[in-house]
């Protein structure tokens, strides 16, 4: 079943003062995976967003999955973090399928990264030696040979690396597999705004999350809020539960080719722009990085510096036909690594945003991090890691007392194998492990 022709179930009514385990606020690619990973594990979910579900920035998203490409190799905390992100994807499009009817297909053509000129070739060169020295599945091709593998390549160009290991997916047919897979597991998601998050003093100070206060001025409580909002600010929590997230505009273009696809089958990178196909004739142009506040328009200069770059590489660019121009903003930290975990000095509040360029990459990873610390559910040394690199308590500050705000707290480091268990959060039963993950199907792969 194609994405485009799965029908969006209709927002449910929300009753005042309805209860309920968890509350996610926010219907997108980071809030989405967790309420269904909560519901898997038998926690009850509701989810909220003033708009319909994925219209934010995962209807802009490209759907890269492409942690050498996308981050420094010689950054080892993005690196490890966006491993362990797609290494989580395969069994994640099988349970989005199987939950939904809804076929989620990863491209796993790999990734072409191109030079244009000698500056870009070099960096290309430097970057290969970096791969290598991290034992990262890299390849380097001459312009001929990346030309055979990709005819439609222009003779220009200077050299080409092959990352064969990357993937790709449309992040609109996540979405919809989300949304058509979420009432199966009893999860209602409610077009609502939050106004506030509800807190209360708890005894030997400090405060609780129960719930919000919507902007229709009902009442949702809940044993915990996990706060998906991207980069919209969320009112009523203390300044040392918050984080540091900043909206980064990013523009990009959807082409489409009335015959259908073949005009390239890899995602292509190069300079700070990529070109990734879908499977049926429709090309992602993208992006701009941009520091434009919550502006999302689109401009004329910024098509035009995309359609120009990418016209150096695939002059076939310029017979397509532009589908849509789009805009979007990346919730961005300032060591641009998520924030997937407890709030500082608040029980019972969660956060997962700030996922940067990486917010389809790490979706199943974010609802297995926070699933799992809601519930206690054990974790491997490994994924303990990984939790420890993405901790919002990282940037927790002092207290007026002087004595540091909850900060995070990396792990032991147990003998190899051991798990280590988070303990159940109040509000929140200590469920048991999630059903594994549906065997992945020979066709999950397009």
């Amino acid at each position: 079943m194609r994405a485009r022709d799965t029908p969006v179930p209709a927002p449910s009514a929300l009753p005042a003062d309805r209860s309920t385990d968890v509350l996610v606020v926010g219907a997108g690619l980071a809030g989405l995976p967790v309420a269904l990973e909560l519901a898997r594990r038998g926690a009850s979910v509701r989810v909220v967003d003033p708009a319909a579900p994925g219209s934010g920035t995962s209807r802009v998203a490209a759907g890269m999955l492409a942690p050498v490409t996308e981050a420094e190799p010689d950054d080892p905390a993005h690196l490890l973090v966006g491993r362990a992100g797609l290494d989580r994807w395969p069994a994640f499009a099988a349970t989005l399928a199987a939950a939904s009817g809804v076929d989620v297909p990863l491209h796993a053509a790999g990734t072409l990264a191109l030079a244009r000129d000698r500056d870009e070739a070099e960096a290309l060169t430097r970057f290969s030696e970096v791969c290598g020295r991290f034992g990262l599945p890299v390849e380097r091709l001459l312009p001929s040979a990346a030309r055979r593998l990709e005819p439609a390549l222009a003779p220009t160009l200077r050299g080409a690396l092959s990352v064969p290991g990357d993937l790709a997916v449309d992040p609109r047919r996540v979405v919809a597999a989300l949304v058509a897979g979420l009432p199966e597991h009893g999860v209602e998601v409610t077009a609502v705004a939050v106004e506030r998050v509800l807190l209360e003093d708890v005894a030997g100070g400090g405060s609780r999350a129960t719930g919000a206060l919507l902007a229709d001025a009902g009442v949702l409580r809940a044993g915990a809020v996990v706060l998906a909002t991207g980069a919209r600010p969320v009112g009523g929590l203390p300044d040392g539960a918050r984080v540091p997230v900043r909206p980064v505009k990013g523009q990009l273009l959807v082409l489409r080719d009335p015959s259908g696809p073949g005009l390239v089958e890899r995602v292509l990178r190069f300079g700070h722009g990529y070109l990734v196909p879908r499977d049926d004739g429709r090309y992602v142009l993208g992006a701009t990085t941009e520091e434009r506040g919550f502006d999302v328009a689109t401009t004329a200069w910024a098509l035009h510096e995309l359609l120009r770059d990418g016209f150096e590489l695939v002059p076939g660019l310029l017979d397509l036909e532009v589908e849509e121009t789009l805009a979007g903003l990346r919730p961005t930290t300032p060591d641009a690594l998520p924030v997937i975990g407890p709030a500082a000095g608040v029980d019972g509040l969660w956060w997962a945003t700030g996922h940067h360029r990486n917010g389809v990459l790490l979706a199943p990873l974010t609802g297995v991090l926070l699933a799992d610390a809601l519930t206690g559910t054990p974790r491997t040394p490994a994924d303990e890691r990984v939790a420890s690199l993405v901790d919002p308590r990282r940037f927790a500050v002092a207290d007026p007392g002087g004595r540091p705000a909850d900060g995070p707290h990396p792990p032991a480091s147990p003998p190899s194998g051991e798990v280590l268990a988070a303990a159940p959060v109040a509000g929140v039963p200590a469920i048991a492990p999630a059903p594994p993950h549906p065997p992945v199907p020979e066709d999950a792969r397009a």
